[in-house]
Parts: C-alpha cells; structure tokens; sequence
C-alpha cells in the first residue's frame, strides 16, 4: 500500500488557480476604484464640495426616498391584491403588471413627457376643452423635474418589488390568515401584522434591485435635468 502524501493536498490543482486568476480579473475594477480613494486629486474634491457636491447628494438622496416609496406602494398593494383577491381580470394583471420591466425608464420617459409637455395632446386637449389660450391662464405639474423622474422610475421599477412580494404572498400558508381572522383580526390588520413582517425580506430584496437601477441611471435624470452622483461622474 503507498503511503499518502499529506503535503500534496496543500498544493493548488489546475481548477483551483483557474478560479483565483478569474477571482482577481473580476474584482480588479473593484481594487483599482478603491485605490482611486488614496490616490492625489489636489483640490478637486474641496471645489466639487464648494459647488455642486451637495446638490449632487440632495438630489441623489431625495431620488431613493421618492422611488422607495413608490415602488413600495405600488408593488406591495398590486402583490397583495392579485394574490389574495378575486376579481374580474386578476389572471390578466399577474402577467400584466411586469411589463414595465420591459422597458428601458429613459423611454417610458421620453413617451410620458411627450404626452405631458406643453405641446402634447393631455395639454392641448386641456386648452381645446377649456378655452386656455397660454399657459399662464392654467397651472399644469412640470414633468421634467425631480418628482417627475420619481414618477418615472417609480412606475417603471414597482415590478421588482411586485414579483418577490408575491412569491412571498403565495408561500404563506392561508391557515395562519385565518387564524388572525379567526381572533377578530380584520383584514387589513391580519396583512399588515401577519403577511407584511413575514414577506418583508422579499420585499427589502425587491427594494434593494429598484434602489440599484435607480442609482445606476443616466439616460432618464439626464433628459428630466436632474444633476445626482451618477449624471456627475
């Protein structure tokens, strides 16, 4: 019988140098980043903080704010509804409701302001109904703004919050509803005591991808004019 080798198994197989080269080319755009951090930019940090920086951030912030909200609000309430109601077309909106995800934001964009601007047919069939002659005889929410972009990002990223949400709806056994109900919870309380808390990992799963391609937008905060981190860089 051979005698093992004990320091053989300490050597690297082929495999295994293979997976620390790709190991090292995927995260070498990392390390070169955050070696960025130390390296000597002079003063260019100090005139970013002393003009635009701020704005940068603020607008950045208040963009993750309004689109949490809004996908919540929206991908939460369309989860439950599909999942736990009956109503006429439920089997059309469970499919229905992710085709935002099929396109891009900056186009659902460019679509929405060419219906809401000033020369488009919501404006212009307002003016022909009314009798407005400019736009100083009425007062319409300029799409091209911050809230804009939130309205835009907000309804064209809801979907991720609305598939995992709902997985997680359809994963929870209806006998714990039931009982909630059946010790005088009344609807809303039995979904925001019981299904809420236990979906609510989905839900931050869902939040974190909507948040991510907010943040990694170009095309959409650039046409609606709103300076954040990602137009700056």
């Amino acid at each position: 019988m051979s005698r093992s080798r004990p320091h053989l198994a300490y050597l690297p197989n082929g495999w295994a140098i293979t997976t620390w080269i790709v190991a090292i080319l995927v995260c070498l755009p990392v390390f070169i980043v955050l070696g960025s951090i130390f390296a000597s930019t002079g003063d260019v940090w100090a005139h970013l903080a002393e003009t635009v920086l701020a704005k940068y951030i603020t607008n950045s912030l208040m963009l993750m704010v309004g689109v949490s909200i809004g996908v919540l609000a929206i991908g939460v309430s369309t989860a439950w509804l599909v999942t736990m109601c009956q109503f006429w077309g439920v089997r059309v909106f469970e499919w229905a409701l992710l085709l935002p995800l099929a396109a891009p934001a900056y186009l659902l964009a460019y679509t929405y302001t060419e219906w809401l601007e000033y020369y488009g047919p919501i404006q212009t069939g307002l003016r022909t109904f009314f009798g407005w002659e400019s736009a100083t005889d009425y007062w319409f929410p300029n799409v091209r703004s911050l809230w804009g972009a939130i309205a835009m990002f907000a309804l064209t990223l809801y979907p991720y919050v609305y598939m995992l949400a709902r997985v997680a709806f359809l994963e929870q056994s209806t006998c714990t509803l039931e009982a909630s109900r059946s010790l005088g919870c009344n609807p809303w309380r039995s979904f925001s005591k019981i299904a809420l808390p236990l979906a609510r990992p989905a839900i931050m799963a869902g939040l974190s991808l909507a948040l991510m391609e907010t943040l990694n937008d170009f095309g959409t905060v650039q046409y609606f004019s709103v300076v954040t981190l990602t137009t700056g860089n």
